[in-house]
């Protein structure tokens, strides 16, 4: 591996003026494919295998005039003080804005509320619903504007009017200025990390470039495999991220060589060879975990995560050939000004006051269990509110308090029930579908926790019938979930007593659903990607505890980076920092989404931090040695990269869309927890108290294991043996 990275970075470095080329070439191509892409499909959200998404598909085939995909809209109008919406005069006011919601370009119908019987017991509160023949995202800025005026004109009359649905909310701008903050700080911190301007653009400039090329991919292929535009979220974040890290790692060790006193291309040779290698295994670990969502079975999902494994699989692939050639064009302006200067150093030379990495891992090694029980104490104690974590899916409630969706959740549920706001759909299918549908409602009725039974609709076809059955608590109450679960349980005894088939959908149910595939998929999904992770590991550094250590560290980070998010986003704490306007349920998403993906960027720092001490263990020094020269060459870098992480995933919490500011915060407060405190506190702790058995493996198995060479041990001997030429132009590795 290190023998052909030092090949390949090596002729990137003298062919650089290609290698630059085709990658503005490939960019400016696939920019040019995505824009004259077709747009886009919709986002689109299945489940399948779940009942809740059987009874979807069979609505859309049974009910097709239903628009089961289309927008909605629920306009709540409310009597002024002492009237009644029943009274002549405001009940014609409320009809002449059914009558304006109607006229509204791409609606298709619009419920009367008193024909619907949607007017409240007391009189003073009705609704309308409004339905769409588009989706949200695919609605006019005519279409919300109409339905904006409609409102607007109504409450002109001295009624109190809110809308909630789909239709109201306006589409999320993903991307701009959370980019942009991010490259902001990143390019700041890797100013003082370099002191060179040329070397801290490098990493922005095909970070940039790898984003650039990951997205407008997906773009172009959007309507192709069906992706859509917010399946970019993910891959721009991540790729960033990792893309700014993986240049970081190659061009500090080539400073590092530069240092030593080698030539420019041989310095760049190095560089790849052995940070490149850490690379390729960081890149690994993370396209292992972002692929391994594939697992959950949940479309939208394994989208995002092919999507941004590609994207990292981009970055790794410039890192290792671009960046190499950027080092030929910048010359000596890759180093600091000083440096630039000075006479070309001898080997060894740069070993003057030790660093803060020297310094702090000699501290570290002097009290490691101190060390070691107080950082994992401070984790355990940050994971505490983790213990109750609430989830579930965002919904108007914990919408903004000022927001017109919040307005309109909170008038349904003073005016009809809580549970109005999370209606069940009941679906029965089968031959007499109108008997057997009266017959399941009249049992709906005894069933605990339900609230009210609508008359069923049966269609055309006389084969399929609908029942909306309103709960009496909310959709977030764990009661509401028990009534679901209760209603299920008794359908196999009324499927037996009518012959038809009871499924229960609606929003409510296909939320209980998602949680718990997300559930059944938590353990499958840890043992494939920890497995799999584990094994790379076990390659890279021929040894078995390191990799445990790792594994078990990055538990660590997550649990209390889960507990942090709960205390912020579920209990409120520090809610006006972050810009939380409602706390309510954690995303289900959210657990299984954070293993993946810190694990992957955990085990960035894991690889190239352990992997200098690899190197150096392997090349004769001590553990306790080993330790110290990992953290002098690569604590500096660790601690930049996951500074330049945090930054570009903070610079997410300023989305409006709570799901990517609730990933955003995640994110950073995982990586700062993975970084500072178990990559650079028990890493350096347990490495310590282990001594040389850290690096044990069993004889059998290191026969068995194939030597990837990422310490670059064959790389050195090879060498040593054989001195490169100026006429060494041939990208095929070395013998031995």
């Amino acid at each position: 591996m290190a023998t052909f990275l030092y090949k390949l970075g090596r002729l990137s470095f003298r062919r650089r003026r290609y290698v630059a080329l085709l990658w503005v070439l490939l960019l400016g191509g696939i920019g040019f494919a995505s824009s004259a892409a077709p747009a886009p499909p919709a986002d689109s959200f299945s489940m399948p295998g779940t009942e809740s998404q059987k009874a979807f598909d069979l609505l859309e085939e049974k009910f097709p005039s239903a628009g089961a995909e289309g927008a909605t809209a629920r306009v709540v109008i409310r009597a002024p003080q002492g009237e009644k919406l029943t009274d002549p005069a405001p009940k014609a006011d409320v009809r002449k804005l059914v009558t304006a919601l109607g006229d509204g370009p791409q609606v298709s119908s619009v419920a009367d509320p008193y024909k619907a019987d949607a007017v409240s017991k007391d009189g003073t509160t009705a609704y309308a619903s409004v339905s769409y023949k588009v989706a949200s995202t695919e609605l006019t800025d005519e279409a919300r504007d109409a339905l904006t005026k409609a409102t607007d004109d109504a409450r002109a009359e001295g009624f109190t009017v809110e809308a909630g649905g789909d239709a109201v909310q306006a589409e999320q701008e993903m991307g701009g200025s959370a980019e942009l903050i991010g490259i902001a700080i990143s390019a700041v911190v890797l100013l003082i990390t370099f002191g060179s301007l040329v070397a801290a653009g490098m990493p922005l400039l095909t970070a940039i470039i790898g984003v650039g090329i990951g997205v407008s991919g997906i773009a172009a292929l959007g309507s192709v495999l069906n992706l859509s535009s917010t399946t970019s979220t993910l891959a721009m974040m991540i790729g960033l991220a990792v893309g700014i890290d993986y240049a970081l790692f190659i061009v500090s060790r080539y400073r590092a060589e530069i240092a030593e006193g080698r030539e420019r291309e041989e310095a760049a040779g190095r560089a790849v060879g052995t940070a490149g290698s850490a690379v390729v295994f960081a890149g690994l670990t993370v396209i292992v975990a972002l692929a391994g969502l594939s697992v959950v079975n949940i479309p939208i999902l394994t989208k995002m995560g092919l999507a941004a494994a590609a994207t990292v699989a981009i970055a790794v692939v410039i890192a290792l050939t671009m960046i190499p050639a950027l080092l030929g064009f910048a010359g000596k302006k890759v180093l600091r000004r000083k440096d630039r200067k000075a006479a070309v150093p001898a080997q060894g030379a740069g070993v003057g006051r030790p660093n803060l990495g020297t310094r702090w891992s000699r501290f570290v090694m002097r009290r490691p269990l101190t060390v070691l029980l107080v950082a994992v104490l401070g984790l355990g104690a940050i994971a505490v509110p983790a213990t109750s974590l609430e989830l579930g899916l965002p919904d108007e409630g914990t919408s903004a308090p000022d927001s017109t969706q919040r307005k309109a959740y909170d008038l349904l549920s003073e005016s009809f029930g809580a549970g109005f706001n999370g209606p069940l759909m009941v679906t029965v299918d089968g031959k007499g579908a109108k008997a057997a549908a009266a017959s399941v409602g009249a049992s709906l009725k005894k069933v605990d926790g339900v609230a009210a039974v609508a008359p069923a609709q049966v269609n055309e076809a006389g084969d399929t019938a609908i029942m909306t059955v309103v709960p009496s608590t909310g959709p977030s109450d764990h009661k509401t979930e028990e009534l679901v679960r209760a209603i299920r349980s008794e359908a196999g005894a009324w499927e037996a007593d009518t012959g038809a088939d009871v499924l229960v959908t609606g929003q409510t149910a296909m939320t209980i659903d998602f949680s718990q595939t997300l559930n059944d998929a938590l353990v499958p999904y840890l043992l494939l990607v920890v497995g799999l992770a584990f094994l790379l590991l076990m390659l890279v550094f021929r040894s078995i505890l390191v990799p445990l250590k790792a594994a078990l560290g990055f538990l660590l980070s997550v649990a209390a980076a889960l507990g942090a998010v709960v205390a912020v986003f579920q209990w409120g704490w520090l809610a006006d920092v972050v810009g939380v306007d409602q706390p309510g349920p954690i995303m289900s998403m959210m657990p299984i989404f954070m293993i993946g993906v810190v694990f992957g960027l955990a085990m960035d720092y894991e690889v190239f931090l352990v992997t200098r001490m690899r190197e150096a263990y392997v090349h004769g020094a001590r553990p306790g040695e080993a330790i110290v020269t990992g953290f002098r060459h690569g604590g500096r870098v660790v601690g930049a990269a996951a500074i330049i992480m945090m930054s570009v995933f903070s610079g997410f919490i300023m989305e409006n869309d709570d799901m990517i500011k609730m990933m955003g915060f995640g994110l950073a407060v995982a990586v700062l927890f993975d970084a500072f405190v178990v990559r650079m506190a028990i890493v350096p702790a347990v490495m310590a108290l282990l001594g040389t058995s850290a690096w044990w493996l069993p004889r059998w198995l290191d026969r068995l294991l194939p030597n990837v060479d990422v310490e670059g041990e064959k790389l050195r001997e090879n060498l040593v043996a054989a001195p490169p030429t100026e006429d060494d132009r041939e990208l095929e590795p070395l013998r031995g």
